[in-house]
């Protein structure tokens, strides 16, 4: 009888334990079921691109479908688990639950935005974590300097024309940096705008921007968005949210439409479900070779799991790609080693190689084996290593074309945020109820 291997989640971790199950086992040995609450993995590092125009939204995402040929592809929500028992609860999107039994389960169901219990946060903030939010930003954004265009009075288009990112990490640096190059190129379709002129304000509680890279290459990101105009604010924190401002730590009221959140993440609610150990910041237990701690037959990867960082010892590992895509490519070798296919399981050993951060406008910082790099050159090497790590030469063409005709064309200025939500027939908003969708 085959083995059941169920994987639970369909970013970097999952769909790299997938890729390498269907390499390393025979497929009449192994059964191998992928659930994921889409049918893509975003590729999470390239969302900024998507958000400041740079890249088409579907060139940012990898179907499963088409990267997975011998892998059951399951769209659903994962809701619980059973250990014991050997079962994962599942939930479509019609509302029906099921459960999914299992000989192996591998849990890399990822992260989501941390909110903190700031007034006003979650119902005026937006994140940018997810696909949907980066579009809702640029969206945003663009009924922003619509609406400012259309003010009469100055305080009015001030409010319109400032944009408050919070957390000043990888995420928030990059989406900055990104959307207020969009904007930039934007604005001279917007006279009143142009001449009142854009805020952009970086707000971070830590000491200094993007404090994972050496201080130098902090430095000199900082000193490219100070040449912006972008006002960073350090050893600050946000007070308050309403639909109209932020109330910062040092007493500012700044008046503004929008506020990005990007200040951390943190696991998503379901792993709290699925009856596994867990540490004090929420991620799963596990050990060296990745499996969960007391727990037999059950593995976690990505930034779901607590896996110990050879790098930084009595520390977990960092929630990037670089070591998902890793930790799943080693769940998927060491399941093998355990249903027989030869070799031994092996501790998790990668450190980080490189860092890459894109500021737009042919500018980023980079540090790969200890070589620090610096605008033009760190730019082209970081965009070279996304290219090189989508998965699939129709996709990495696609981000080459993208690239190529940003820099020979002028950015679209459509808000296009009615896709996916169309009209009734006499003209009214259609919602498309989970029935419509059933069987």
């Amino acid at each position: 009888m085959a083995h059941r291997i169920l994987i639970v989640g369909g970013g970097f971790g999952g769909l790299y334990a997938a890729r390498t199950l269907e390499r390393v086992l025979p497929a009449l040995s192994a059964r191998v079921t992928l659930v994921n609450d889409t049918n893509f993995m975003l590729y999470t590092p390239l969302l900024p691109g998507a958000c400041g125009g740079t890249l088409e939204p579907r060139h940012v995402v990898v179907p499963l479908r088409q990267r997975l040929r011998e892998t059951e592809i399951r769209t659903a929500r994962v809701t619980g688990a059973d250990p014991g028992a050997g079962v994962v609860r599942i939930e479509e999107d019609d509302g029906r639950s099921q459960e999914l039994g299992y000989d192996q389960l591998v849990v890399a169901l990822g992260s989501t935005s941390r909110a903190l219990p700031i007034p006003g946060l979650v119902e005026h903030g937006i994140g940018f974590k997810t696909l949907a939010e980066a579009i809702a930003l640029r969206n945003r954004m663009l009924q922003c300097l619509e609406r400012a265009e259309a003010a009469e009075h100055s305080s009015e288009r001030s409010c319109y024309l400032t944009w408050v990112f919070v957390g000043a990490g990888y995420a928030g640096v990059e989406g900055l940096a990104e959307l207020q190059n969009y904007a930039a190129s934007v604005l001279e379709l917007y006279p009143r705008s142009r001449q009142h002129g854009m805020r952009w304000i970086l707000v971070e509680a830590r000491d200094r921007i993007m404090p994972e890279v050496r201080r130098s290459l902090s430095d000199f990101a900082a000193n490219e968005l100070h040449g912006r105009g972008v006002e960073i604010r350090t050893h600050t924190s946000v007070e308050r949210l309403t639909a109209r401002s932020v109330t910062l730590s040092d007493g500012e009221q700044v008046p503004t439409r929008t506020v990005a959140w990007t200040a951390g993440v943190k696991p998503v609610r379901a792993i709290a479900h699925l009856g596994l150990p867990l540490t004090a910041g929420g991620r799963i237990e596990t050990d060296a070779q990745l499996r969960v701690s007391g727990v037999d037959g059950v593995w976690a990867v990505g930034d779901a799991a607590a896996v110990p960082d050879p790098a930084r010892p009595g520390e977990p590992c960092p929630p990037t790609a670089q070591h998902a895509i890793r930790q799943g490519r080693l769940v998927a070798r060491n399941i093998a080693c355990e249903l027989g296919a030869g070799g031994r399981v092996r501790p998790f050993r990668y450190k980080t190689l490189g860092v890459f951060v894109d500021l737009g406008r042919h500018e980023a910082v980079a540090e790969t084996a200890g070589v620090r790099w610096r605008g033009f050159p760190a730019w082209f090497l970081a965009r070279t290593y996304h290219m090189l790590l989508m998965p699939g030469l129709s996709r990495r063409a696609r981000l080459v074309i993208d690239w190529t005709s940003d820099l020979l064309f002028r950015r679209e200025a459509a808000e296009v945020g009615q896709i996916g939500h169309p009209q009734e027939l006499d003209g009214g908003r259609l919602e498309l109820p989970p029935e419509a969708l059933s069987g």
